[in-house]
């Protein structure tokens, strides 16, 4: 599992059958700052990913890869690597919140 920020989205009119309807999200990757420790701060990688969970742009999100993408129930017959699985209300590390939804 990563932590990711949904940065866009990815529409396609051309797919397999099964991904229509289908809601698709482009997401980077977050670490911790690895010099504060206070804060997440993006890898600088992207990632198309299926969600699950009704997340919206913006939001930081609880993603897996590979087979875990697709033992979620609305996953099981898609063709997908890649899925978000939560949609993240804070983060705790080094003895210290370091991320916090808005909401």
């Amino acid at each position: 599992m990563f932590l990711a920020r949904i940065t866009g989205s990815v529409v396609s009119t051309q797919k397999v059958d099964s991904l229509t309807g289908q809601k698709l999200f482009l997401v980077e990757p977050l670490r911790v700052d690895e010099e504060d420790h206070k804060s997440l701060k993006p890898t600088g990688r992207s990632f198309v990913v299926v969600d699950t969970v009704g997340a919206g742009e913006g939001e930081v999100v609880l993603c897996v890869q590979g087979s875990s993408a697709r033992l979620t129930p609305g996953t099981k017959e898609l063709p997908v690597d890649a899925a978000i699985i939560g949609i993240v209300d804070t983060v705790q590390a080094f003895s210290s919140t370091i991320f916090r939804s808005a909401d």
